[in-house]
């Protein structure tokens, strides 16, 4: 055996010994709520198991939550470069932990966004069967998600979940097929809204600071607003969003509190953009460097949203179960008991270190290339979107809308390399049969313009008769080999199945479980 094979034998075992250990850390968490539930519940019977069965799965996903939709908020940055990927685990860990056991609520619906009907269903065992299986397709559905590598919404799965074994356990009157409609709106005005308000970002700093000819002095100007702008949207959203199972506050209020918060924002940074300002070289790479901390800023709080929010949907099920069995009866509301929020919340973070980085990476970098300033446009637009949507009524996904961001700033770069492109060729043509210093001098000073110079040079060139070197055609196919695709087509391709298929697969996932719960509890009556 040569030296390269032993060295492929010894990668190959690496990563099989990686996977045991991220399986057996899983496994022993699973293990430990069995036992918890089992040992201080005191449900017996049926039910009793039926509880302990649904902690497990209720653990297995928050796992899964943790692996595939906190990529989300920490991926632009580490995609960006901003922090690393220890930091970004570290920081979502913490924050999303945070955000779930302070934040996360003491009461939460029964059944996500009313999609059935609970009174239709009637019968207790039957309502934790359905609830059992719902918790259980949804994170089967993310696990299947995460391992192709697609970022899709927790809420859809299990929504779709819920819809699904609904429709099993009472028949299509049990489903309020109503609010299907704004669930299937969601699935266009989240990603489009999050990409074209990060596009909007984008475009605003290029045009504001690194289209200027001295982008340091333009910076001094720009980037304090951004950040006031930065911490109006977080503070509005995390009013709205993250701590709206704590404290309830309309749109008015929150977007009051934002405004006083985003004119102390905008003070406190003049004085530090100023100073950092003296130690800036003029270039992009330079100015990047303000972004660094405002986005892992960004990051931490868009982590605490998400664990105050989206832990329920890998709770709520496990608390209507508890629920359900406690008081015999079925609900639409029902207390989060400490021991239930504590799993979800440990649930997130296990899964978010164990399996977090493969996703963190597909958004960080692998759909586009980012940096720090199109890494915080993205940031930007997931607070924004959620305060427009509100404001408006539309249903939106957060991870719709951070993926949107990321499709926004990749084809607004698109757009500008390929308009760049068409004004170089442009030039070209103007010069053809000139000397090459000229054509080359030419260039120079269109790179080194401003954005109003440009204008004027390419007005200059469209005033004088150009010869007519090549056809519209010939020109066109020209313009398609100096075409650049910044964004990864087969990516777009499959995230946007992924999205469209979360809720029937997810669906039809429930219904096959709820029907086999039910052929195993009757086989055995």
């Amino acid at each position: 055996m040569d030296l390269k094979s032993i060295a492929q034998f010894e990668k190959a075992a690496k990563g099989g010994r990686n996977e045991s250990f991220r399986l057996g850390v899983g496994l022993i968490f699973v293990v430990m709520i069995m036992l918890y539930t089992s040992l201080t519940q005191g449900a017996s019977g049926p039910q009793g198991v039926m509880l302990v069965a649904a902690a497990i799965i209720g653990g297995y996903m928050a796992m899964n939550i943790g692996a595939n939709d906190v990529a989300n908020n920490v991926g632009p940055a580490v995609g960006s470069k901003a922090i690393s990927m220890v930091g970004a685990l570290l920081i979502a860990t913490v924050f999303e932990m945070a955000g779930a056991l302070i934040a996360g609520g003491d009461v939460v619906a029964t059944v996500q966004k009313g999609i059935i009907n609970a009174d239709v269903i009637g019968d207790t065992d039957r309502f934790i069967w359905l609830m059992t299986a719902a918790l259980l397709a949804g994170a089967v559905w993310l696990n299947i998600a995460t391992a192709v590598g697609a970022p899709v919404s927790t809420t859809h799965s299990i929504i779709g979940a819920v819809l699904g074994a609904g429709l099993a356990a009472g028949g299509s009157a049990a489903a309020n097929w109503g609010q299907l409609g704004g669930i299937a709106a969601s699935w266009v005005i989240s990603p489009v809204l999050g990409g074209v308000i990060a596009a909007a970002f984008l475009y605003w700093i290029k045009r504001g600071i690194t289209w200027r000819g001295d982008m340091v002095d333009a910076a001094r100007r720009t980037v304090p607003l951004l950040i006031a702008v930065m911490v109006f949207a977080f503070s509005a959203y995390l009013v709205l969003k993250g701590l709206s199972r704590v404290w309830k506050t309309g749109v008015a209020q929150a977007l009051g509190i934002g405004a006083v918060l985003g004119v102390v924002g905008w003070r406190l940074a003049v004085a530090w953009v100023r100073r950092r300002a003296a130690m800036l070289a003029n270039t992009k790479a330079g100015i990047n460097t303000l972004f660094t901390l405002p986005l892992i800023c960004a990051a931490a709080l868009l982590s605490f949203a998400h664990g105050a929010n989206d832990v329920a949907n890998a709770v709520g099920p496990l608390a209507a179960i508890a629920d359900a069995v406690r008081s015999g009866t079925v609900s639409g509301r029902a207390p989060i008991p400490l021991w239930v929020m504590v799993v979800g919340a440990a649930g997130i973070a296990i899964g978010l270190m164990l399996y977090g980085p493969r996703m963190i990476r597909k958004v960080g970098s692998e759909i586009t290339e980012l940096d720090q300033m199109r890494a915080f446009c993205i940031a930007m637009s997931a607070a924004v979107t959620v305060i427009v949507a509100s404001q408006l009524g539309l249903p939106v996904s957060s991870t719709h809308i951070a993926v949107g961001g990321v499709f926004g700033v990749g084809f607004l770069r698109e757009f500008l390399k390929r308009r760049h492109t068409d004004a170089i060729e442009f030039i070209k043509m103007h010069h053809a049969g000139a000397d090459k210093e000229v054509v080359e001098r030419f260039l120079d000073g269109f790179a080194a313009a401003t954005l109003e110079g440009k204008r004027l040079l390419l007005a200059q060139l469209k005033r004088q008769a150009a010869p007519a070197v090549l056809s519209k055609f010939e020109r066109k196919q020209l313009r398609k080999v100096y075409r650049q695709q910044l964004v990864k087509r087969s990516e777009v391709l499959k995230i946007a199945a992924a999205w469209v298929i979360t809720v029937p697969a997810a669906a039809l996932l429930a219904a096959l479980i709820y029907y086999a719960i039910f052929g195993m509890v009757h086989a055995r009556g």
